[in-house]
Formats: structure tokens, sequence, C-alpha cells
């Protein structure tokens, strides 16, 4: 393991002003955005659509570091038969690859999920980074309800993210741990708060404990937020203080970068979080942005499955870049997505 390289990679994906973009939907997962605009998810519509936001010359050169593939995308060659990781190297991006195999029910936990796909993973690595992937993501599941999460839950997801991350260094990958806590509850920003405590914790005991050098990892974690169907929604400026707080308890100095996942907050929402907790620093490490739908529901809807409607893709894709690249830096004001609009 190149330790210098890995850390100079994962330093280059939170880059100030740069984030990045999420764009590893599962084919389940595209369909669902592909039916709310009205595309039949067919393999070649994936790759236009996804062709069009990689040859986004601003946006991707100037605000994203890096893309998260998915499998079907990374073997794919664009319309003129150029392979899609070379595009995002083109533009000075860093080509990576989804590699979990998505959630099963854990068993004798009711409601409660297990992220799989750690079999054949080296294999799977390697080929991979044959391909171009430098660096690599896995993403564990924790649901908020009654009764949950229960400890064997982050237990057993803690565990399988470190199990990767060790994986992806030996394969000269850098890992992107991501222990989502989802936002879909009723709770309050209080109990996402202690419950993505235990959730970190667990996670950076399991990577000193699979021997993960802390250097060559970005985390990916939610904010400290209230449940969509929380009565009360904390400001923007209560997310900011508490996400701080948190990750300063529980992130040591030692890893490079931590990239948000949006995690169903509205575009301007995540962008105003990230915004905010840039106002709160100096922080010991890079704090960005690794956004998928968050990034991609404007250009989406304005591309539509059309042709004639690329630029107009492309040019809602380089203003939720540029929007999410200045709250990177916290220089994003609302007045700037007014103008734009």
């Amino acid at each position: 393991m190149n330790l210098t390289e890995l850390n100079r990679i994962a330093t280059a994906m939170v880059a100030p002003g740069k984030g990045i973009l999420a764009a590893d939907e599962s084919s389940g997962t595209i369909k669902k955005r592909f039916d709310a605009i009205g595309v039949e998810s067919t393999e070649e519509n994936r790759r236009d659509y996804r062709e069009m936001l990689f040859r986004s010359n601003e946006a991707m050169s100037r605000h994203i570091s890096g893309v998260i593939l998915y499998d079907e995308t990374i073997w794919q060659n664009a319309k003129d038969g150029t392979p899609l990781v070379k595009l995002i190297e083109q533009s000075g991006a860093i080509p990576g690859i989804k590699v979990d195999e998505g959630t099963q029910p854990l068993p004798m936990c009711p409601g409660e999920l297990v992220t799989v796909g750690l079999e054949k993973l080296a294999e799977r690595l390697k080929k991979y980074y044959e391909r171009g992937a430098r660096f690599a993501k896995w993403r564990a599941v924790i649901d908020i309800g009654s009764g949950i999460p229960s400890m064997t839950a982050i237990s057993v997801n803690a565990h399988a993210l470190a199990r990767y991350a060790a994986l992806c260094q030996a394969a000269q990958i850098v890992p992107i741990v991501e222990p989502e806590v989802l936002m879909d509850g009723d709770h309050d920003i209080d109990r996402c708060y202690e419950v993505t405590s235990r959730v970190l914790n667990k996670t950076f005991q399991e990577l000193r404990v699979q021997r993960v050098a802390l250097e060559g990892m970005v985390l990916k974690p939610n904010m400290a937020i209230s449940g969509k169907k929380c009565a009360k929604q904390a400001s923007v400026a209560e997310v900011a203080e508490k996400t701080i707080r948190l990750l300063k308890a529980c992130v040591p100095a030692a890893v490079p970068g931590i990239a948000f996942l949006s995690g169903g907050q509205s575009d301007e929402d995540a962008t105003a979080h990230l915004n905010a907790m840039h106002k709160l620093g100096p922080l010991p490490w890079g704090l960005t942005f690794s956004y998928g739908r968050a990034l991609q529901a404007a250009p989406q809807k304005a591309w539509s499955g059309k042709a004639e409607n690329v630029a107009a893709g492309q040019n809602a894709f380089s203003h939720r870049a540029r929007m999410n690249g200045l709250a990177s830096k916290g220089e994003w004001q609302s007045s700037l997505e007014k103008k734009a609009a």
C-alpha cells in the first residue's frame, strides 16, 4: 500500500471549491428518477444522461473533484466510443466506483438492514483499478425508529465498512466510508445527533481494528438534521452547529476530508447547510459535498431525455455544482440562486 498516493487522492477529492458527484444510482433508483421525468430507463438513455453530465466542462473542471460510478457505467463508452472514465479523467476529476451490493434484512433485528458485497470484493477492486477507478464507495444504512437502531445493526454495518475500507486500501483505492443515518423518520435533531455519534464512534473503532490508514480515506456521513416527518425542523444555523460539534467529537483529524451526503434534503437546503458549516471554521479536515440528488434533480428535469435539451441540462448541472462549490468555501449566498432563476 502506497499511503502517500492514497492521501494525495483523498486530499484532491475534498479540495476547496470542489466536491464529489454521486452518479452511482442503482438501476432501480435511476429508473425511479427517469420515471419522474417521463424517460424510459434503457442502458442507452442512462449512458446518454451521464455522458451529458461528464461533458459539462465548466461544472466538471471547476467544481467536481471526483465521480462515483455504478458498475454498469464504469464499463460504458460515450456515443463517440470514448470510455466514460476517460471523459471524467479529461475533465480533471477522479473516477470512483460504488462497490457494495445493496442491503439485506439483518437476522434477528426486525426493520434493520446490513449492507452486503464483501465476497469477491478483492477481485472486483483489481478490475476497477485497471479500468481507472481510484476511489470506491460503500454505504451502510442505519434507520431511526421505535427501538432502533440496535447495537447489533450499528456493529455489523461498522464492521463491514471497515472490512471494505481495508480491502480498498490493499488494492490502492481510497475508500469512501459512508455510514448513513437516514432522515426518514419523525425524530428530532438531537436524536439524530445521538444516533450518528454512536454510529461514527463504532465505525472508527472498527476502522482501527482493521488497520485502515485514516490518512487514506474519506468519510461520507449524514448531517445532524431533523427527521423529515418531525414537526420541529431545525434551522440552518442549528444543523451547522450541531453537525460540526458532532464531527469534531467523533472524527479524528487524521482523516483528510469529509464529504456529506444530501440524504433527501432539497437542493438549496443541502447547499445552505454546507455553507453555514464553513462559517464555523477553521476545521481539522476538508469539508465538502458528495451529492447525488441535490446535484442531479435540476439537470434531470431540464434534460428530460431529449437531445435538444442537453445544453439546458448542462447549464442546470453547472449551476448546482457552482453553488455547492461556493458553499464548500463558505462563499454561497441565497441571492445567487435567485439570480440564476
